[in-house]
């Protein structure tokens, strides 16, 4: 058997009445006349040599078993081209169909998970692809053209090819467990240099040979934040981290807040940042003014 090709608007005509539960329903929904909606589901049977509706023995049309099995394909498909049309007048209106962000670690992933959820909501057509680095690493992406804009910190300093907008800051603070020797208090000046000292490392060349609040000779260098938070809960050195990260350890007794006569602690400036030969479009500038707004600038 030789089955016939459904159009777009039979498929809706089929989702509407099985919505509504009535042919008349669906006319009212879809302002036309029953005897159009009756016709369209009559060429829809048709075409598949399927009946959709049972109606015999009620003034309601029931849907039959065929009718239940293609259901969901057939939303599937009304969907879909609802997506691609929702795309195609993004595109016409200037929004990007897709877009790489580079956000940088020290940024709590708490804002960062609620700004990108309400960003889903008000560009459902826009593809993320999310990146997280630190230090020079968020530059490198920009510079390097493999992402459209970044959420990174001031230790990469004034770049030429990058604009930046302040977004907010977080703070630094040196930590430790509560057996470290530096928990005690009354720390004499420069015993901080006499321990290990855990250090955030980049994976990026734009920084390569500076430091970054490093007090001691003594170092292990980490690529990855939550990395140091674990050695820095297991006892194995001191270390700078954001205070959002470390609250509840504090709370708990797990990490305490070190009282250095170095202060090294530090308020960490996120800007958004992009590069000058491009101009961000709307998807891109509502991020800037979210996590603007999530990180309290």
């Amino acid at each position: 058997m030789r089955l016939g090709e459904p159009t777009l608007d039979q498929l809706r005509i089929f989702l509407s009445v099985a919505e509504h539960g009535s042919f008349g329903g669906a006319a009212k929904g879809q302002g036309r006349a029953v005897s159009a909606v009756s016709y369209g589901i009559a060429q829809l049977e048709a075409q598949l040599a399927l009946s959709l509706f049972d109606r015999e023995g009620s003034r309601r049309p029931v849907l039959t078993a065929a009718g239940e099995g293609l259901l969901a394909e057939a939303r599937g498909i009304a969907d879909g081209v609802d997506a691609l049309l929702a795309k195609a007048r993004s595109l016409h209106a200037g929004q990007e169909p897709s877009l790489t962000l580079v956000v940088d670690v020290m940024v709590p992933g708490e804002v960062t998970a609620h700004v990108l959820g309400e960003f889903r909501r008000m560009f459902p057509t826009c593809a993320l692809t999310l990146r997280i680095e630190g230090l020079g690493a968020v530059a490198s992406c920009l510079i390097g053209g493999g992402a459209d804009l970044a959420i990174g910190g001031p230790v990469i300093g004034d770049q030429p090819t990058l604009e930046r907008h302040a977004v907010g800051e977080i703070d630094l603070i040196p930590v430790a467990a509560p057996s470290h020797p530096l928990a005690r208090p009354d720390i004499a000046p420069g015993e901080s240099r006499r321990h290990l000292q855990l250090v955030l490392t980049d994976r990026s060349p734009l920084t390569d040979g500076r430091e970054f609040s490093v007090l001691s000779p003594l170092t292990w260098r980490l690529g990855d934040l939550g990395a140091k938070h674990s050695l820095l809960r297991e006892g194995l050195g001191w270390g700078n981290m954001p205070r959002g990260m470390v609250a509840g350890d504090i709370a708990s007794g797990a990490l305490v807040e070190l009282d250095l006569p170095e202060k090294p602690g530090a308020h960490y400036r996120l800007s958004a940042l992009w590069r000058r030969d491009t101009r961000l479009g709307p998807a891109a500038s509502w991020l800037v003014d979210a996590f603007k707004e999530g990180l309290g600038e």
